[in-house]
């Protein structure tokens, strides 16, 4: 594979199309000069859904501004005050609405217990593909999944900083692996980028931003949040549990999906990849970080554990939506590929 993918060199996408009045105003603003602009006011960041395609919008596009931003947008809006306190409200609004309707455990321990049991009968999107999905609802699935396999690892970076002793250094070396073990064309984010190409999809970064629901939004959101905010750290470390416990059943699912669909290669290897990889880095999560994180900050238990609920709420409530589409013989993306 080679060095230098075609998703690696691509260009920050333009801005997305708004969904409602606050990210009206965000991309309005965004255009202009960091200061001058009218950002949403109050009223509309208060009546704005918390899960809504107007909010979840609005925090991607304010989050993308720390990933790689978008054309034509001033790097200064980075870091701009009024766009912070407006970010702030949006972030507040959607952290209750997760601690009440997502919080199921206080205990960690209980929390991952849960995650370990694989139902004998189990009916998600990874179940669906490989028992019946047909190759279009798959190329959707993907294309859903790209706003958050093209950022993979990233928002988990930032937690390195907090922690400390074999947390970090355990963490350190999944994120290591993520990222390719110092092999450009070994990174996940350009392995899933080939998937893509494979199916022929658009690997560029971002290129389906506009046609995925909010719902997907808000499972790449949740992380972007948790990562940026040190006192989140907890919930981030659950999250992160969460991922790497559940991928491996669900990779070999996708990947029996892909064979079975005549996928290429490419398409096969991002799952087959993460069957074994992501067995090994469940182990070193859950006792390298997780144990030493709580022997350290044992008042951290409850966030973990919340990072782990947060994270399955969200999932399943974008696995519902997709599922429910697609029984119907409808697609699943606000544009149909």
């Amino acid at each position: 594979m080679s060095e230098t993918h075609p998703a690696a060199t691509t260009l920050p996408m333009p801005l997305p199309t708004a969904r409602g009045e606050v990210s009206a105003a965000l991309l309005d603003a965004l255009v202009r000069e960091p200061g001058g602009a009218t950002l949403p006011g109050d009223r509309s960041l208060r009546e704005a859904d918390p899960y809504g395609d107007d909010s979840q919008l609005a925090l991607y596009v304010c989050y993308e501004l720390h990933y790689q931003g978008f054309s034509g947008v001033d790097d200064a809006w980075e870091w701009d005050p009024g766009l912070l306190r407006m970010r702030q409200a949006l972030e507040r609004r959607f952290l209750d609405a997760l601690r009440s309707d997502a919080t199921t455990h206080d205990d960690p321990d209980a929390a991952v217990s849960a995650l370990l049991v694989e139902p004998a009968d189990g009916t998600g999107v990874s179940h669906f593909l490989r028992d019946e999905g047909e190759l279009w609802q798959m190329r959707e699935y993907i294309a859903h999944r790209s706003l958050y396999q093209l950022k993979e690892a990233d928002p988990h970076v930032w937690v390195l900083p907090r922690l400390r002793g074999r947390a970090k250094a355990a963490m350190a070396a999944v994120e290591y692996d993520e990222f390719g073990a110092g092999h450009g064309d070994r990174v996940h984010a350009e392995l899933f980028a080939a998937l893509m190409a494979d199916l022929g999809l658009d690997p560029a970064y971002n290129h389906y931003l506009d046609a995925t629901s909010a719902r997907m939004l808000a499972v790449v959101n949740m992380m972007s949040l948790l990562g940026l905010h040190r006192a989140l750290r907890g919930a981030l470390v659950g999250h992160f549990a969460t991922v790497e416990i559940t991928s491996s059943p669900a990779s070999d699912r996708l990947a029996q999906a892909l064979r079975r669909l005549g996928a290429g290669e490419a398409a096969v290897f991002f799952y087959t990849e993460h069957v074994e990889a992501d067995a090994v880095h469940e182990q070193v999560v859950r006792h390298g970080v997780i144990d030493d994180l709580l022997k350290r900050e044992p008042a951290l238990a409850a966030d973990v554990a919340f990072g782990v609920d947060a994270t399955v709420f969200l999932e399943d409530r974008f696995a519902d939506e997709v599922l429910d589409t697609w029984r119907k013989g409808r697609s699943s993306l606000r544009a149909p590929l």
